[in-house]
């Protein structure tokens, strides 16, 4: 994929989906981002629309002005993702509790504010990108898929979205688009920013959410694209192969199963 993409990037009111969409744009690329609560100042190549992605008319709308206007979509990051609300309840921290005593407000946030807009975003992208024989979908997934990693809720969900990925890449091939669940490391998001400043997390093998975006506007550039599509990426290694750095000039330390 050459030239200026259209690249649709959800949730990205803040954290991961706000450094992509501003990395991507910074990139050349027209984006669209997303979010219940996204700042709405827009440039003539970054187009923010409030949307929740709960709500499947919301959804449409986002996806009928991107058709009306360019009519075509190149990339769409999904990163929409309710999952890391309401950690704590009544003041008492949830989030690591066993199945049995996790809130059932949990089960949904991940999954109708997580996985289910990723297939929703997912499938309409595809009908824009299927006439064009071209894109690049990402999933963000994590090492939650295949370790026990906070809850197993949320080892559920990333197993899920590798899975989701994965079957979609096979029923895409034969059109010329590209699925991949992609691997962040620590990113430097302001929850992750507030709890290391309470000591909680050591920051010094971290990445800035811009630097995803950058990592993704090389995958889409790269020439060997469809042949990556179903796969499982690590950020961190596809910046060392394709030299991207953070923006401090800086690149993470790739994790694994075995350093997550």
């Amino acid at each position: 994929m050459t030239g200026k993409h259209v690249a649709l990037v959800t949730g990205a009111s803040r954290g991961i989906g706000r450094g992509v969409s501003h990395a991507l744009e910074q990139a050349g690329n027209v984006v669209f981002a997303t979010g219940r609560t996204i700042d709405l100042a827009a440039t003539p190549t970054y187009v923010p629309r409030r949307c929740d992605h709960r709500d499947d008319d919301q959804t449409f709308t986002v996806f009928e002005e991107i058709a009306a206007i360019h009519g075509r979509l190149d990339i769409l990051v999904n990163t929409a993702w309710g999952g890391y609300e309401r950690m704590s309840d009544a003041g008492v921290w949830t989030w690591n509790d066993p199945f049995w005593r996790q809130p059932m407000h949990r089960w949904a946030s991940m999954v109708d504010g997580g996985l289910r807009p990723a297939f929703v975003c997912s499938a309409l992208a595809a009908r824009l990108m299927i006439p064009k024989r071209k894109g690049l979908i990402v999933n963000i997934g994590y090492w939650a898929a295949q370790k026990h990693l906070g809850n197993a809720i949320y080892g559920a969900v990333k197993a899920a979205t590798d899975k989701l990925t994965a079957d979609m890449a096979v029923e895409l091939a034969p059109h010329g688009i590209a699925a991949v669940s992609l691997y962040p490391g620590l990113v430097r998001t302001q929850a992750v920013l507030q709890a290391a400043k309470a000591g909680v997390l050591d920051l010094a093998n971290s990445e800035t959410p811009e630097f995803i975006g950058r990592v993704i506007a090389a995958l889409a550039a790269c020439d060997n694209l469809p042949a990556r599509s179903g796969q499982r990426l690590v950020a961190a290694e596809l910046a060392r192969e394709f030299g991207v750095r953070d923006v401090d000039g800086r690149t993470s330390q790739p994790l694994s199963l075995e350093t997550a």
